[in-house]
């Protein structure tokens, strides 16, 4: 599993556990802990885009071997 699939499962769980609950404040607390995970999600998605594309260049530049 990779990191960003750990943070959404993680970000699922949250959201099953907000369902679950009959208290308001524990249901914003898993809610808002849902939103932080996929959030982390989006983050690391992002980094190995930007990963990806400088690796991309430092191959076209010659400065990695692939």
């Amino acid at each position: 599993m990779t990191t960003i699939e750990t943070y959404l499962a993680n970000a699922a769980a949250q959201r099953a556990a907000a369902e679950n609950t009959s208290l308001p404040n524990r249901r914003e607390m898993h809610e808002r802990s849902a939103i932080t995970w996929e959030t982390m999600a989006r983050a690391a998605k992002d980094t190995e885009g930007r990963a990806a594309v400088n690796l991309a260049a430092k191959v076209a530049a010659g400065v990695v071997a692939t």
